[in-house]
């Protein structure tokens, strides 16, 4: 087997513990996370097998306050990795955590993050569903020939697939919520 690898995996804009769960998996199992590429694409170069606790953040103020922010997970001893569609991916050793250390302490600093998920990435997309593909369905099923029938159904599918995200998004949300406020 070769010092690097490649794995695909997807998670959902919810499932950022799941993401952090499988990155500390593979450094566990000797394969430090060097960085994702989309669509999806995780990939790790082999190490000495450690515990390290990885930690994803979600930084809408972009590359404007880069520096102060990465600034401010390094002096708590965090190392910044990479940034990737919007999420701040960390990692520390288990052995220099104090305790149960998490960049998010709380439930209220959780539910504020996932706002700002939401902000970031359903908002827009809600915007070109309302603005882009909801009109080119009602325009191309007024247009009476194979064009406008195929593009139609083209912007329906499409239509279908956002309606799907936006589902599972929001019973991801819901279910976060109910047991946040445990």
């Amino acid at each position: 087997m070769g010092s690097m690898k490649r794995e695909f995996k997807f998670f959902t804009i919810p499932q950022w513990k799941q993401e952090q769960e499988y990155l500390r998996f593979q450094h566990n199992n000797g394969w430090r996370f060097i960085n994702v590429t989309f669509p999806g694409f995780y990939h790790f170069e082999k190490c000495k097998p450690e515990d390290v606790i990885y930690q994803l953040d979600y930084n809408s103020e972009g590359r404007a306050c880069k520096t102060g922010y990465v600034k401010l997970f390094q002096d708590c001893g965090w190392e910044y990795l990479q940034d990737f569609f919007g999420y701040s991916y960390f990692r520390k050793p288990a052995s220099e955590m104090n305790g149960n250390e998490e960049i998010f302490c709380d439930d209220s600093s959780r539910l504020d993050f996932m706002k700002r998920v939401f902000k970031g990435r359903i908002i827009p997309l809600i915007i070109i569903f309302l603005c882009v593909i909801i009109p080119q369905i009602f325009i191309n099923s007024h247009i009476n020939n194979i064009y406008g029938k195929v593009f139609t159904g083209i912007y329906t599918s499409i239509a279908i697939v956002y309606l799907v995200i936006f589902l599972i998004f929001t019973i991801q949300v819901w279910q976060y919520c109910k047991t946040a406020k445990k």
